[in-house]
């Protein structure tokens, strides 16, 4: 089970880092969604199912939604392109 738990951590290091590495907001948010799950999965084995709950629901779910939406109503610059 720490294995486990281990590996878990390490994903969710690795997804924040990567997501502050990103260039596109997109990318960077999808990787911030997937450090949220990892988080509501380590909850659940730590025997908090309501704070799992809460934090997928939320935290993976409805704000990576807001962001996305957000990102789409913008006009996206990721630095490969000339501003006029």
């Amino acid at each position: 089970m720490i294995v486990f738990q281990t590996f878990l951590v390490l994903v969710m290091i690795v997804a924040a880092l990567a997501a502050a590495r990103f260039g596109d907001l997109l990318n960077a948010v999808i990787a911030c969604a997937l450090v949220s799950l990892m988080a509501s999965i380590i909850f659940f084995f730590l025997q908090a199912p309501d704070v799992a709950m809460a934090e997928a629901s939320i935290g993976a779910g409805l704000s990576t939604a807001i962001f996305i939406f957000a990102i789409n109503k913008t006009v996206r610059y990721e630095g490969n392109e000339k501003a006029d």
